[in-house]
């Protein structure tokens, strides 16, 4: 339809437009890659007849269940339009877990376990994006029957000598991300206790291995030590194989939350970046444990989605009055040492929620033997499962937290409830184009700030500490994971507002998604990122309640921005301002750091025990 110079400029013209924003360097490769392409052209003779032997295969394996089979299925091939509505769920409730069907097979490469090498920290599980590195430990009597070469090495652990532990890759669902690579703190660069390796010859042996490593006994959670990463390796994910980007920063912290609350959490997602990889039809992450129970979770929109996750506290508490009224009104009935069990309750560590679920469970036993026709024993049956505590967790991203939902969330912190607020802070409107948020860094480039922000990052942090009740921390897995399990574990048992914000490194960053954890080490070290916790527990005690849990800046704040495009982009189009901007965010992270510093180093008779915030 146009000669072919000219068809060949203006696809060039077209990749310079587009592309220009991300510099000249790729602009150029892109540009090269037309001409090699161009090189390459060829005819092919097409047959007049289909002679190839092979088929697509099947988008969902045969075991899968009915519904996966029969609607997600069509749907993951692109025939989705065939189906009929009677087939859809006329709830719009979908099924849970069924991205554990959609192998997708995207990676050449994929993350490969050295069982000699390793010294099962859990780093790797710990890190992993997309829920594809698991571990168990089990006795050795369970390795009967075991394929051909089933990776394990003796648990390194005491007290348990004729254990075993395998930590296994999903290969077919594996994204070749490399951040397990980059976090493995064993070997040599080039050969590490965990490496990539080509997955065409590893997928048939793999499949059965996963298939045995699957009936291994998962761990008892009551047994694990959840205040390590080592220790939380052996949780079940109930988030897992989303379709999140490659080395996503965000998808570690929501796989860590399914880890850490099991069937307890419940999630109000704002819209955003994790509202699509985590319940975007056909398939959804969100999944079940062995006795069929897991998270509960619902997206909402971005200005309302802290009051819709209020909306979850205010629902389970009154569940959980329900409950006790009707147990208390039974409890002659039902046995009154076991309803005062049941009511007295401590309901914080994972020992305690295991000893609850079996009182309610022998409450269950002996429901069944009053008389079924009784109205009293119905109500009661209908809310019986709240008596154990729930986990309520709003997330969302920093357009909704610092921008369109800034208010909600204040109006939600300012509750005084029990609600924790995770924020997966990514700097900039991830999902609909890289748009500058109050969370953009100043001196970055995005949408609506072509120039370079000029004005400092929103302090999410300070606003929230300034109530003095609400539970405030600053985590970056990539940078301290242990700093991160205990922030979400403290949050979780402090009974009132709790916000947790996550450094989450991004592709819009414009970096080598493999570096993503080295980033967020920069970040840290270059004092841009401060670690921290505000704890009104210790404030109660007459404590300093502010922990900054980084040392001072080691690094100039250079050092981080320099490998990011988002910064680097200024300085290629307006190095006058760029220079200009970049000295202002210096001075911007020093005196951050210095407010923080002074916050820390406050001595207990600036807290009294007796000024306790209010409640």
């Amino acid at each position: 339809m146009l000669p072919r110079d000219a068809a060949i400029a203006k696809i060039k013209d077209k990749i310079t437009q587009t592309y220009a924003r991300r510099g000249a360097d790729v602009v150029a490769r892109n540009h090269a890659a037309v001409g090699a392409t161009v090189e390459a052209l060829h005819r092919i003779a097409v047959p007049a007849t289909v002679t190839a032997t092979r088929h697509r295969p099947p988008p969902v394996p045969a075991d899968a269940p009915p519904f996966v089979r029969e609607v997600t299925g069509p749907m993951l091939a692109g025939e989705g339009d065939r189906l009929p509505v009677s087939a859809l769920p006329a709830d719009g409730t979908y099924p849970g877990g069924t991205t554990a069907y959609e192998k997708r097979n995207i990676a050449d490469l994929v993350a490969v376990w050295d069982p000699q090498t390793c010294i099962q920290c859990g780093t790797c599980s710990f890190v992993c994006p997309h829920s594809v590195i698991r571990s168990k430990f089990y006795d050795l009597k369970e390795l009967a029957g075991a394929p051909d070469g089933f990776p394990s090495a003796p648990l390194n652990a005491r007290g348990l000598p004729d254990h075993r532990f395998t930590l296994e890759v999903y290969l077919e669902d594996c994204t070749g991300c490399g951040l397990c690579v980059e976090a493995c703190p064993v070997g040599a660069p080039e050969r590490k206790a965990i490496n990539l390796e080509p997955r065409e010859p590893l997928v048939a042996a793999g499949r059965a291995d996963i298939a045995f490593f699957e009936t291994l006994p998962h761990a008892d959670r009551s047994r694990v030590d959840f205040g390590t990463v080592r220790g939380a390796q052996f949780l079940q994910p109930l988030f897992e194989f989303s379709l999140a980007c490659a080395g996503c920063g965000e998808t570690p912290y929501l796989k860590l939350l399914s880890q850490l609350f099991g069937d307890r959490l419940m999630v109000a997602n704002a819209t955003g970046c994790s509202s699509i990889y985590g319940g975007n039809l056909p398939t959804t992450p969100w999944t079940r444990n062995p006795q069929g129970r897991g998270p509960a979770w619902s997206n909402s929109l971005f200005e309302d989605d802290a009051e819709f996750g209020m909306g979850f506290r205010l629902t389970a508490d009154l569940h959980h009055r329900l409950a006790a009224d009707r147990l208390g009104a039974l409890r002659d009935r039902l046995g009154p040492e076991l309803v005062d069990a049941v009511l007295a309750a401590p309901q914080r560590y994972e020992s305690e929620f295991a000893e609850q679920r079996d009182r309610i469970a022998e409450l269950g036993r002996r429901l069944d033997e009053l008389p079924p026709g009784d109205p009293a024993v119905a109500d009661l049956r209908s809310v019986l499962d709240h008596l154990v505590r729930r986990s309520i967790w709003i997330v969302g991203g920093d357009g909704w937290a610092y921008d369109i939902g800034s208010a909600g969330l204040d109006h939600v912190l300012a509750s005084g409830r029990n609600v924790n607020v995770l924020v997966l802070d990514t700097e900039v409107y991830s999902n609909t184009g890289g748009q500058m948020s109050k969370a953009t860094p100043l001196s970055a480039v995005a949408r609506f700030a072509a120039a370079g922000k000029t004005t400092p990052k929103k302090d999410l942090a300070l606003q929230a500490i300034a109530y003095g009740n609400v539970y405030v921390a600053r985590v970056a897995m990539g940078a301290d994971p242990e700093q991160t399990l205990c922030a979400l574990r403290e949050a979780e048992a402090y009974d009132g507002p709790s916000l947790i914000i996550a450094y989450s490194h991004c592709i819009a960053h414009g970096i080598d998604m493999r570096d993503g954890l080295g980033q967020q080490q920069r970040a840290v070290r270059s004092g841009y990122w401060p670690l921290m916790r505000y704890d009104p527990v210790l404030r109660a005690a007459g404590r300093n309640p502010f922990l900054l849990d980084s040392p001072r800046p080691r690094t100039p704040l250079s050092d981080y921005t320099d490998r990011e495009l988002r910064f680097r982009r200024l300085r290629d189009t307006d190095p006058e301002e760029a220079a200009r901007l970049a000295v202002l965010a210096q001075e911007a992270v020093d005196q951050r750091w210095q407010v923080y510093e002074e916050m820390a180093t406050r001595g207990p008779e600036r807290f009294p025990a007796d000024a306790r915030p209010g409640r």
